[in-house]
């Protein structure tokens, strides 16, 4: 007679440290889901509190983070909540210390990242409010910061590895009669600023705004990087505003490291039109128009 021996019971799911970390890697992103669930046992906190599973979670929740609050613009003084009880963070939780003589100015956030221009240092500092890690850069030599050609960037980490972050300028400078817009990215795996590269933008033109009233002379609008809206990420691109006569776009090609500029592909020098930069339903570049009789939406189409 053959003896039949009892084949092996699969552990429940719970019990299974792979299955489990695959289940907790799903749950909701918000601040207080891995600190709720360590609390259920010590294989759960064990889990819960591992470097390569917070990573892990970090990723799987990427693209659609919650939103844990905003910073003042002008300075960083202060932090907004935005989420409530038991995800808000208290405003005093992300404070940032300031010397007398700092004088801070938000150029963005991304990917948990603030970048901050420091003017009468001549320097970056590129802060995670929840690690309250600082890294300080130089600014590169061809960007000044003055009030007469402002300073824009961004900063956002790599896609693989959280460790290292891209920092890009962007500026408008005058040579010869000619404006021209500059950038430069830096990385912080090498610690070093890429060579500034440049495009002429278009010769500033009078306001149609002033010559709307006839008892009001012409004059001219320069061009300017306008740096009171944030940067909009774009697959391998950022894209901000050209403060002109006619709102062009400045796009930064991180990929192909070239500046290019776009035209805006309605008319804006109707005073009455808010226009916005965003990314599309598809992942493109949108362009949005709100007046006080219609709002259109336009997306840009790539042409093989």
């Amino acid at each position: 007679m053959s003896r039949r021996f009892p084949s092996p019971t699969a552990a429940p799911p719970l019990e299974d440290e792979n299955l489990l970390s695959e289940i907790l890697l799903r749950l909701p992103p918000q601040p207080s889901s891995l600190p709720r669930a360590s609390l259920v046992s010590n294989r759960w906190r064990r889990i819960a509190s591992d470097p390569g599973f917070s990573r892990r979670f970090r990723r799987h929740h990427r693209p659609n983070p919650p939103l844990l609050g905003f910073f003042d613009m002008y300075g960083c003084r202060s932090f907004v909540p935005t989420l409530e009880a038991p995800d808000r963070f208290p405003p005093g939780r992300f404070s940032l210390q300031r010397g007398d003589d700092d004088w801070f100015w938000s150029l963005g956030s991304r990917h948990g990242l603030v970048l901050i221009l420091n003017r009468p240092t001549n320097q970056l500092l590129v802060w995670d409010p929840v690690t309250c890690d600082k890294h300080w850069i130089a600014v590169p030599p061809g960007f000044e910061c003055d009030s007469d050609s402002p300073i824009g960037g961004a900063v956002l980490r790599y896609a693989v590895d959280d460790h290292h972050f891209l920092v890009a300028l962007v500026s408008t400078t005058e040579k010869q009669d000619h404006t021209r817009a500059i950038a430069s990215a830096y990385l912080s795996e090498t610690n070093t600023w890429s060579d500034i590269i440049s495009t002429p933008l278009p010769p500033a033109s009078e306001s149609r705004f002033q010559l709307q009233a006839e008892d009001l002379p012409p004059f001219e609008c320069p061009t300017m990087i306008y740096c009171s809206i944030p940067a909009v990420l774009v697959g391998d691109s950022l894209y901000w505003w050209l403060r002109d006569s006619s709102y062009n776009i400045l796009q930064f090609d991180l990929d192909r490291d070239c500046l290019t500029v776009i035209p805006a592909p309605v008319d804006l020098y109707d005073s009455d039109i808010h226009f916005s930069v965003m990314r599309a339903d598809d992942g493109g570049l949108g362009f949005l128009f709100v007046s006080k009789f219609s709002v259109q939406l336009w997306k840009t189409k790539v042409i093989l």
